[in-house]
């Protein structure tokens, strides 16, 4: 049923007269009957009883004429209500992350959203990098924010902050200032399962320096970042991690971080959106200030 016809429908039932109702919506009247007309075949249904000068709504006519009143206004509210959203820019804004992000980057990212914008709710979903892309490209969140790229013509990043990876130890562990890769051998590690950003780096790491995982004391695996740091401060293995997570934990005495020889190569954390997604204001402008409010 269209929407247009009905607006037309209600105004031959205000006026009482074709005419004056084309007069009014500033449409020819053989446009208005048309509609009209058209509307009737739509319906199946006969909506005036053409007697005399004024048209006459049949029983059927004057009961759509109660539903369009009531359809209309539900347009109006609907676009007053778009309309607001535009302009006070509230709504909710879906972010899906992975371990570091959602644990060290997007809290200090809504606070200084919402400052600017405080009707901006969010819903943060954290899993691996993997995980959070995925739900990036079926378009169950509005964006992701994560420490490795997967191709796909339908992303678009944008970075955010550049960084590195660190070796961490229990403050029970004392390693020397002059860390090589190939000191890790000698100690149980704790790794980032396979679809973490991390992950990737890190391998990318030690196939650089000819280290195949099976001569590391690899003791357990984690999806998250804070489960294995808890892991390393518990004295029960060392890991490599990302120097932001770690930086937190150093500098309350929690744990000990140290630079490693030779591994200068540095990432970044991306923000990344759905292109072929029709976005809310809301997420659009968080999309779009991102890079300036980190």
């Amino acid at each position: 049923m269209d929407l247009h016809q009905l607006y037309v429908f209600t105004k031959v039932v205000e006026h009482k007269s074709f005419s004056k109702a084309a007069e009014d919506i500033f449409l020819s009247q053989s446009t208005v009957s048309s509609h009209i007309q058209a509307l009737e075949r739509t319906l199946d249904t006969k909506l005036f009883d053409r007697i005399g000068r004024e048209p006459v709504l049949t029983p059927q006519g004057e009961r759509l004429y109660q539903w369009a009143l009531k359809l209309l206004l539900l347009k109006d509210q609907a676009i007053f209500d778009l309309k607001q959203g535009m302009t006070e820019l509230k709504g909710m804004v879906r972010i899906a992350a992975s371990s570091v992000p959602g644990q060290f980057i997007i809290p200090k990212m809504v606070k200084q959203f919402r400052e600017q914008y405080p009707s901006a709710i969010f819903h943060i979903d954290q899993s691996s990098s993997k995980n959070a892309v995925d739900k990036v490209l079926n378009g169950t969140v509005d964006l992701g924010i994560i420490g490795e790229k997967f191709e796909s013509e339908k992303l678009k990043y944008i970075p955010l902050i550049e960084e590195k990876l660190v070796l961490i130890t229990s403050n029970k562990t004392k390693l020397p200032d002059s860390v090589n890769i190939s000191d890790i051998l000698d100690y149980p590690f704790i790794m980032r399962n396979s679809d973490s950003g991390t992950n990737a780096m890190l391998e990318k790491l030690l196939r650089k320096n000819q280290i195949k995982k099976e001569q590391m004391n690899i003791i357990a695996y984690t999806d998250s970042s804070q489960s294995l740091m808890q892991f390393v401060m518990e004295d029960i293995g060392i890991s490599i991690v990302s120097e932001i997570a770690a930086k937190s934990y150093s500098e309350l005495n929690m744990l000990h971080m140290y630079h490693i020889n030779g591994f200068d190569e540095k990432r970044f954390f991306y923000l990344v959106y759905n292109t072929e997604k029709t976005h809310s204001m809301i997420a659009k402008f968080f999309i779009d200030t991102a890079a300036d409010v980190i």
